[in-house]
Parts: structure tokens; sequence; C-alpha cells
């Protein structure tokens, strides 16, 4: 959640913010009246608590036909106070479930716009030209089922469509994925973790999942758990309600696990192959960094990101995403495109996003440095998505006879193969 003190300072800064995002406008004055009502309120019960605790003194002082009065006063006031309390509350409660749905406020260099208005900040790699190497590109299914690594129809036929099987050397692909991705954030000074899948309902709402993403997040009501679509939830909700040292900060942490997206409202979109599913795993990097360094520390995150990518050789560009389609917690975000050679365009496989100290104000993670005790920021970003990454590699690495090239990167994490080759039917 935002600052109250900047909202209530600078609401106009605000306004624009929602503007920009494309929400509601109406939202931030709202907010305003209700905060304004939460703290009256609570003078008003202040003062009403201040005045009984004043007649409380005067009544044992009191002559008998003094007390009779007193003490018929004292009961009103005590009707009053626990009215005073309701009131604060229901005021509290109510500016408080405004200020949920009000969205983190967007940095002044992010383009404004929706989906499409991005703008591209750099480009890196070659895209091959299959014509002039004579052979027209296969895509990653037809790759995959050759190559025994993707297996859709069984997965259709077990769990239903957005489902698949990694078989074979596509379940190894995977696994040298996850390690490398493992071990370069390591190399970088993460910590790496296994996250759970399940959170309970404050961990998701704290991330800003419950708000405009909450329609495809998988929801367990008997329970009342929710599934992970990343592991940025149990990150974020990681140091949940405690104060961090400053001079332990930055605390990086590089979680691996898998996620859960209902991917409502794509009907139609990616529907053949890995691209888009339900579930897949992924390796997310998360920082804890003080809100100065948060700006630097989202450009070094970037640069992970391009480094893995680079390292995987495959080309994309980078762009700064508009204000329209980014997340209820991010302030800004980038994302790595790398082309799909079949889709003839580049297509999201990473985003590093910071939130300042949003999510942390809202699941209470704060920093301490001397007397000082302030809320901290957070960013995440992805370092590897599997199913989009293999996607990828297959489609930018293939060779005429149907084989892929392995990137020399992920050689030693495949036991040194060079090349997938097709399997017998």
């Amino acid at each position: 959640m935002i600052d109250l003190r900047l909202l209530r300072e600078d609401p106009d800064r605000v306004r624009a913010s929602q503007r920009a995002r494309g929400e509601d406008v109406a939202l931030v004055d709202a907010l305003l009246s209700a905060d304004e009502l939460r703290r009256s309120s609570g003078v008003r019960f202040d003062e009403l608590r201040a005045e009984q605790k004043q007649l409380g003194k005067l009544i044992p002082k009191a002559t008998p036909e003094e007390r009779a009065e007193l003490l018929k006063k004292a009961e009103q006031l005590k009707a009053d106070v626990k009215a005073a309390d309701a009131a604060q509350d229901e005021a509290d409660a109510e500016a408080k479930r405004l200020l949920l749905q009000l969205g983190n406020i967007v940095h002044e260099d992010v383009p404004v716009g929706g989906e499409e208005d991005f703008v591209v900040l750099e480009t890196h790699g070659t895209i091959r030209d299959f014509g002039a190497e004579g052979f027209e590109p296969k895509d990653h299914l037809e790759l995959g089922e050759a190559l025994g690594a993707i297996d859709v129809e069984r997965g259709a036929k077990v769990s239903g469509s957005r489902f698949y099987y990694l078989t074979g050397v596509g379940a190894l692909l995977e696994l040298a994925l996850v390690n490398a991705a493992i071990a370069q954030a390591t190399e970088a000074g993460f910590i790496p973790m296994l996250t759970p899948a399940l959170v309970r309902p404050r961990a998701m709402e704290g991330t800003g999942f419950l708000g405009q993403a909450a329609e495809n997040v998988y929801h367990l009501e008997k329970d009342d758990y929710y599934l992970v679509g990343t592991s940025e939830v149990p990150l974020a909700a990681y140091h949940m309600d405690e104060i961090v040292d400053a001079e332990k900060l930055p605390l990086r942490y590089a979680g691996f696990s898998p996620c859960f997206r209902r991917e409502a409202g794509t009907y139609g979109k990616d529907t053949r192959g890995i691209f888009r599913v339900h579930q897949f795993d992924k390796v997310e990097m998360f920082s804890y960094i003080d809100p100065a360094d948060a700006e630097a520390e989202h450009r070094r995150l970037l640069e992970w990101e391009k480094q893995w990518l680079t390292g995987l050789e495959l080309p994309f560009q980078v762009i700064d995403v508009a204000t329209g389609d980014l997340g209820a917690s991010a302030s800004r975000k980038f994302d790595c495109e790398a082309w799909i050679p079949t889709q003839g365009k580049y297509r999201e496989l990473t985003s590093a996003s910071n939130c300042d100290s949003f999510q942390a104000r809202r699941l209470s993670v704060r920093m301490r440095e001397g007397k000082k005790v302030q809320p901290l920021a957070t960013l995440n970003g992805t370092l590897c998505a599997v199913p989009r990454t293999i996607v990828a590699l297959l489609e930018n690495h293939q060779l005429p006879d149907g084989s892929v090239r392995v990137p020399e990167m992920l050689r030693p994490y495949l036991g040194g193969r060079e090349v997938l080759e097709p399997v017998a039917k």
C-alpha cells in the first residue's frame, strides 16, 4: 500500500498515477474522505476517553449529592466511548479497504498507455534467417514431440487443456535450466530457496495479487489457501511482521517453486504447446533493500536477467512496460522478450519489477537504522520461467533435421550433450 502521508500531501500525484494505470480516479477522493473520517473519529474517541478518566477521578471526591449526578454522567460517557470506539474501528476498516484497492504510484519515467504502448530500451542478439539457411523453422511443439520431450496430448487427457508432460530429454532440460539458473543466482549472492506453493490469504493479499490479478489465482476454499502464481509471494512474506537491521540489507533470495495460474481472459491465446499453461516451474529472484537503493537494484536485477538470456544465446529485447500493463504492486517493470521464430515476434520470458515499499507496508516488513524504523523496499525478477524458456530454446536453436543445439552454458547440466536428437517413433 502507499504511504497515507503522500496521499494527504500530494493527492494530485496519486490521481495522476491512477489515471495512468487506467484505474478509478474517484477512489483517491473516497480514500481521502475515509482517512479524514478515520482521523476525526480517533480524535473524538481520545477526547471522550480523556473526559471519562477525568470524571473517574472526580467521583471519589464528590459529595453524596454530587456523586449521583456524576455517576449518571459516567454511564452516558461509557456509552459514548463505546460508540466512538466502534465508529473508529469502522472508519479504520473502511480506510484500509479502500487503501488496499489503490495501486502503487507509477514511476515518472514509465510510458503511459496499455499493453502495446511499451518502449523498447535495448535489443540483443541476432535473429536467425532460416530462409537463408534453407529450411522452414518448426514450432516448439513439433520439435518437442519429435525429441520425445513434450507430451500435451496426455497432459490434456489427465488434467485438461493447458497442461503437459515434460518427458525424457524434456524433463532433463527443465532440470538443467533450473540448476543453471540457481547456479547463476547463487554466484550473484542470492540465497537459494525452495518455497511453499500454498499460502494464507494475508500473504497473497500483501503482495497485491488479490486485487486486479485475483481472477488468475487458484483458491482452495475449503482450507482457505491460495496456490501461488510465483514464488514472489512466499518470498515477499518470508520476513512478514519482522524488523530487519539495515546493515543486513540487501537480502537476496532465489526461489524455485511450482506456479499456478488460471489464465482467465486468455481464451484462444497461445493454445498450442506450452507457452501459456496453468502449471509451470520458475526460478525467481527477490530482493529486500533500502528504499534509497531500490532503483539501482531494479537495474541490477535486469542485468542478471540479460546475463541469463545472453548465456542461453537467445535474441531478445528489453522493454519498459507501460502504465496500464503494470501489476498493482509495481511502480516500474522491465520485461525481457525473446524472439520466437514461428510467431515472428518477441514474447515475454522474464520481468523485473520495483515495488518500492508497497508490499512491505502491506506485509509489515520494516528496516531499522539507528532509532529509525521504516518500511523497506522489495523487488522481484524472473530468472527462468521454464516452459517459455524451453519454447525459445527449441525454436531458436533448431537444426534442419529436427535436432536442437544445446547452448554451451547448459551443456554441463545436460551431461555434456551438445545436441538434442529426435527419437525414433
